[in-house]
């Protein structure tokens, strides 16, 4: 493996964890607001962060 392949990979791995950690704050201030709407929130945080992750293993193995 190559140094700018590496430091590619990490720079996903960072993007991914920064997304995915957004999502979350995000949800839990909504959940916060309104708290009867946390199913709704929950699945809408929950596809979100898996479509985050998928990105990101697409990007990870493209290289």
């Amino acid at each position: 493996m190559e140094i700018p392949t590496i430091v590619g990979a990490g720079l996903v791995v960072i993007g991914v964890g920064l997304g995915i950690g957004n999502i979350g704050k995000g949800a839990m201030d909504a959940i916060g607001r309104q708290p009867d709407a946390y199913g709704k929130i929950q699945t809408a945080m929950l596809i979100a962060a898996a479509l985050i992750e998928g990105i990101g293993f697409a990007a990870l193995f493209a290289a």
